[in-house]
Order: C-alpha cells, then structure tokens, then sequence
C-alpha cells in the first residue's frame, strides 16, 4: 500500500527544497501543489504564469483529490501543499489517508521574501490560519501532526530530517540531504517564475538571513501570523 504523506505549508519557506529532499528517496514520487490550479480557478487570482497553471493541472477540488488518491507506482507519494489553496469549506476527511505534517518558518521572513515576487502578501497570514484547522482536524481524528521549523532543519538537515522522517514512521536516507541541481519534470508550471533559487541549489543551504527590514504594513502583516507560528513553534519537532 503506497504511504501519502502530505507537507502543509505557506508561500516562500524551504517547502520546493524539502520537496526535493523527499524526491531523491529511491522509494518516493512526488506532486507539486495539487491544488493549486483549482485555486486559480476558484478565485480568478492573476498570480505568474496562471494560464499554463490552469492549462496543466487540476481545476477543481475533487480532481485533485483523485489525482492525489493514484498510486504512482512507488511506496510512498510526497505532496507538497501551500496551506491557503485549500478551500474555506473544504472537506478534511481525505487527511485521514495521509501522514500529514506542518512546515513553518519565522513570518517576518516569509513576508521579506514574498513582497519581492507577488505583491499580494495576506495569503501567508491565510496559510497559517489553514495550518491550524489542519492540525485541529488532525487531533480531532487522534492523527499525528508534527511541526518542523525551517530554521531548525537549515541549522541540522540530518538530525531534523531523521526526527521528521521517525515521527512519519518512514526510514531515513542520506540521500534527502543532497540532489543533482536544476528543474523536475515534477516541477508545477509556475516553477519559472519561483524556483530559480531551489534550482541552483544541491542541498540544504543555511542561507545567511540578516534581521528582514519590513515597511509598516509588512510587519502588520507579519504580526498577524505571529500568533500562529508560535503556537507551531512551540509545539515543534526537535532532535534528540
């Protein structure tokens, strides 16, 4: 029976580098944001290269639900999700069927780098908020759901990637510490626009990341998903 593991997640934290660390296991596939075409869909959002988006993957919430639920020839299917293509009503009983975790990162951060390729910035706020009713329907359903900061994965990629891979119930492999550079076939349409830096990489890459200086509406948006990344942050993932 293939495992489905599912990575929750907002825009511009390490979530395309994880999803190439899970893609160089020998026993995983992966698919890159199945929702989010039926987010374009559903809201009319002008984000970078939509119509190819709309052209290639699914339109709808059911279609990707069916598309996730293929087996893909391989033990286990990696999904990388961005948490606010979700629909408000979605249905999470699907959640059921996966081994789900969360992947935050500091929101000052996350707005820093948002604000320089979309101006558009409320949805990391809307994908925190997504993240906790996932965590909630998790814990309601007696699932596990645990949280990994991207800090603490960029500070020890093995370490981390060992603790996430046995809260998962999956074996760890050296080989999700490093990967040939540049694209995937698996990489959504919209990759042109966002993964140049992910190409370039061949690993975890503990990027320099000087104190963000944000204009005052940055920070009011950052503030606002402050409460949320600390609720995760409090109850993450650690080594040892």
């Amino acid at each position: 029976m293939t495992i489905r593991i599912s990575m929750w997640s907002g825009p511009r934290n390490i979530s395309t580098t994880m999803m190439r660390a899970f893609e160089n296991r020998p026993d995983t596939t992966v698919i890159d944001e199945p929702f989010y075409g039926a987010y374009l869909a559903r809201t009319g959002a002008e984000h970078p290269l939509r119509v190819a988006t709309l052209a290639e993957w699914p339109k709808d919430f059911r279609s990707a639900l069916d598309w996730m639920s293929d087996e893909g020839g391989a033990s286990i299917r990696f999904f990388k999700h961005i948490a606010y293509h979700l629909p408000a009503d979605a249905d999470l009983s699907f959640l059921r069927e996966h081994r789900n975790f969360i992947l935050i990162r500091d929101p000052r951060l996350m707005v820093a780098s948002f604000a320089k390729k979309h101006d558009d910035i409320a949805p990391i706020v809307e994908s925190y908020g997504v993240c906790r009713r996932i965590a909630k329907s998790c814990e309601r359903d007696g699932l596990p759901c645990p949280a990994v900061d991207a800090a603490d994965i960029l500070a020890d990629p093995p370490g981390m990637m060992r603790a996430l891979c046995a809260a998962l119930d999956i074996p760890f492999t050296e080989r999700m510490l490093s990967w040939p550079p540049g694209p995937r076939p698996t990489d959504g349409p919209w990759a042109p626009h966002w993964y140049d830096a992910v190409n370039a990489s061949t690993g975890f890459r503990k990027a320099a990341a000087p104190e963000p200086t944000l204009d005052p509406e940055l920070e009011r948006i950052a503030a606002l998903a402050s409460g949320d990344y600390d609720f995760f942050r409090q109850r993450r993932l650690r080594t040892g």
